[in-house]
């Protein structure tokens, strides 16, 4: 048996051992949420300027998934498409990044609802 085989399998042993173990689930009611209470719902509740503008209410999931009177700004699965990560990220038009006219969310906040988002954004 050549030598170097060991090690070469130790390697692919880790490494599917870590794919297994995969990303812990995130889940809206538990780590989401929170999220936008603390930075999002006091505009985008009804009767608030979020709102008013641009018809996206934070306030249960269903809304939240709704999007707003222009579509959905989440694309179950793909965090990266979703225009909520987008403009959490600064990534957008600087005059709809969100939130508006606060400091950005903190990036391992932006990153807890991109996992959320890429696991499927389930109402969970």
């Amino acid at each position: 048996m050549p030598r170097n085989i060991l090690p070469v399998s130790l390697v692919f042993l880790a490494a599917g051992l870590l794919s297994a173990c995969g990303e812990p689930e995130v889940s809206f009611s538990r780590d989401v949420f929170p999220i936008l209470k603390e930075n999002c719902l006091s505009c985008h509740t009804k009767g608030h300027k979020g709102y008013e503008a641009t018809g996206f209410s934070m306030e249960t999931y269903e809304d939240f998934m709704k999007g707003t009177k222009y579509g959905p700004v989440i694309v179950p699965g793909a965090g990266f498409a979703s225009t909520l990560a987008i403009l959490i990220e600064h990534k957008g038009d600087p005059s709809i990044n969100m939130p508006h006219k606060k400091q950005p969310l903190p990036e391992k906040d932006i990153e807890t609802i991109k996992a959320w988002i890429d696991q499927g954004a389930k109402n969970n």
